[in-house]
């Protein structure tokens, strides 16, 4: 199948590459010149496990390809994926480049093609794409036959290479008020590959019901964190441990365990656009959707919520002003270079605040925060040296090499022996054994 890609972000890169080894022919095509170069010379703008080794491997077997031409991309398609940001704005969806791609879509189709929208679009987004495309090609005084699919991304940052070739649903929309055999043929054709062994896991469904459920399944993900952070902040006030608590919790099948982790709260791309943006889409309807409204709010104050116990920590210690203290962890979560919305960015706007020094390391991300804030931080080439003559240190992100560090070693390089864990990684027992003190979320 010869398919485009309109769009070449997190996840049309992904989307592109994983097709293309499955056999498809894939022309990726984005308006970022600087950004197209790199990738045909096989260089990843994006951190993402296995990513860069399949984008080399099908560039060299000529199954993939990159460009800045959308009239390349479209006329040599007759699958087209629009994958381009949908930003929130003042928290209402954004869709000016969904309606721009769909208003060149209109101008150069010249054949049937199937339009995929595979970025996140409030419900109702497929039908104003086919009436762009259905009024530039009246304009054309051409007539030809398309198709517009709804496909949402279920991709989790540090794992989607993985969770695209290996999916747990694939969701697909169709206009059940058309006879759409053709597309739901194609669209079949194209991810069977990936469902061989569970085709139960490929659903169709109408492209509203499509659209909604990209919405319902990340409201979900991002309510269960919340409940837990707000579980969390209770048992802190009462005397409850809340690592006990969810022991407790998880042992109902109803409940499960995952996404269940107290903490500084949820980032990314997906999570806090997705619940701001339902909030706007059902205030478009008029229904205010008031636990959605807790869900934000809570996330938004769990950031402030460490940033409190660091700030009350060092107030009969002279105060925060003119302290050096170490950051570990800057990305939303491990496995990613990404700090789009990352509590991190909060955490340190805060501390910045008190005219304090920070040293940072992330294992991915420190050239992203240094995009961000330049000289207002120091970035060390290591976790130790960030923690040198440190009067604290205060960790983020719970990746891999955080999880069991030498604590002994670590007691060595502060200058004060308090860590404020903000993924409740460490066990605060032991460290107050070692002689630390010890902050966590919930406990």
């Amino acid at each position: 199948m010869k398919i485009s890609i309109i769009g070449c972000g997190y996840v049309g890169l992904v989307t592109g590459a994983c097709f293309a080894e499955k056999g498809h022919e894939v022309i990726c095509m984005d308006i970022d010149k600087e950004k197209i170069n790199k990738l045909n010379n096989g260089q990843i703008p994006i951190y993402e496990p296995r990513l860069e080794e399949i984008v080399n491997e099908n560039l060299s077997e000529k199954r993939l390809k990159f460009t800045t031409e959308i009239n390349e991309a479209i006329k040599n398609s007759s699958v087209n994926f629009i994958v381009v940001p949908t930003p929130t704005l003042n928290g209402k969806v954004s869709l000016d480049h969904i309606n721009q791609v769909a208003f060149e879509i209109g101008n150069l189709v010249n054949e049937y093609s199937v339009i995929v929208n595979k970025s996140t679009v409030p419900p109702g987004t497929a039908r104003k794409v086919k009436h762009i495309i259905k009024e530039q090609l009246i304009k054309r005084n051409f007539d030809v036959d398309f198709d517009v699919v709804s496909n949402p991304e279920f991709l989790k940052e540090g794992t989607a290479v993985s969770d695209f070739v290996r999916p747990d649903r694939i969701v697909i929309g169709i206009d059940k008020e058309k006879n759409s055999a053709k597309s739901e043929k194609i669209m079949r054709e194209i991810y069977t590959p990936f469902v061989l062994r569970d085709p139960e896991n490929l659903l169709l469904m109408g492209l509203e019901d499509a659209e909604m459920v990209k919405y319902a399944s990340n409201i979900f993900l991002a309510a269960k964190i919340s409940v837990m952070n707000e579980i969390a902040n209770i048992c802190e006030r009462i005397g409850a441990d809340v690592h006990e608590v969810k022991r407790g919790m998880i042992k109902d099948r109803r409940i499960g365990s995952e996404y269940l982790f107290p903490g500084v709260g949820y980032g990314g791309s997906c999570l806090p656009k997705d619940v701001k943006g339902l909030i706007n889409i059902a205030e478009d309807f008029n229904y205010s959707a008031d636990l959605l409204k807790a869900i934000d709010k809570v996330n938004e104050y769990q950031p402030d919520l460490l940033f409190q116990k660091i700030k009350r920590y060092y107030e009969d210690k002279n105060g925060l002003e003119g302290r050096l203290l170490s950051l570990w962890g800057l990305a939303f979560k491990p496995g990613t270079d990404d700090i789009r919305e990352a509590p991190s960015l909060k955490l340190i706007r805060n501390l910045l605040n008190e005219n304090i020094k920070l040293n940072v390391y992330d294992p991915k991300a420190m050239e992203n925060v240094r995009k961000v804030f330049g000289d207002k931080l120091s970035y060390p080439i290591n976790k130790d040296e960030a923690l040198k003559n440190s009067d604290g240190l205060i960790l983020v992100t719970e990746w891999g090499e955080f999880t069991s560090p030498d604590f002994e070693k670590i007691k060595s390089l502060l200058r004060i022996p308090v860590i404020f864990d903000g993924r409740n990684i460490y066990d605060k027992k032991e460290l107050l054994k070692l002689g630390f003190d010890y902050f966590g979320i919930g406990v």
